[in-house]
């Protein structure tokens, strides 16, 4: 067997009006909506795939290795890339100017990627990233 992209990932929501208002309200996704799916088809594919362990989550995300007891457990990330530095920033403001909670703000990350984060109704760690080896032209 020879993989040879991510052909599509989709959440699994109990609360499909939450997880309407996030991805298309607040994210601003270009969903179209085909009875109760939402989707999006010919959308930039994925540039990683990985397989994080949840200490190292929790590092990332709160500085300890334990996951926090009063957030939910995520099971799986996914990082949607911005423009730049500036529009994360800018993404966060948007964030909480409609109420969003965040599991962090903005902040540059070891490697050099900035990220900030929040949590989808489903249980998704969601990152908004500027990751700059992603914005290098050959």
């Amino acid at each position: 067997m020879k993989i040879e992209s991510i052909a599509g990932f989709a959440a699994i929501t109990a609360d499909p009006a939450a997880s309407r208002a996030l991805y298309c309200d607040r994210l601003g996704l270009p969903l179209v909506q085909k009875d109760d799916y939402l989707y999006v088809d010919g959308f930039e594919g994925a540039k990683h795939f990985g397989v994080w362990p949840l200490r190292l989550a929790a590092r990332s995300c709160f500085g300890t290795d334990a996951w926090p007891d009063d957030v939910p457990v995520p099971q799986a990330t996914i990082e949607y890339e911005l423009a730049s530095v500036a529009a994360v920033e800018a993404a966060v403001g948007e964030l909480e100017a409609a109420g969003q909670a965040l599991v962090h703000k903005a902040r540059l990350e070891p490697w050099g990627q900035t990220l900030a984060r929040l949590m989808s109704p489903e249980g998704l760690l969601i990152g908004l990233s500027f990751a700059p080896w992603l914005h290098r032209r050959p």
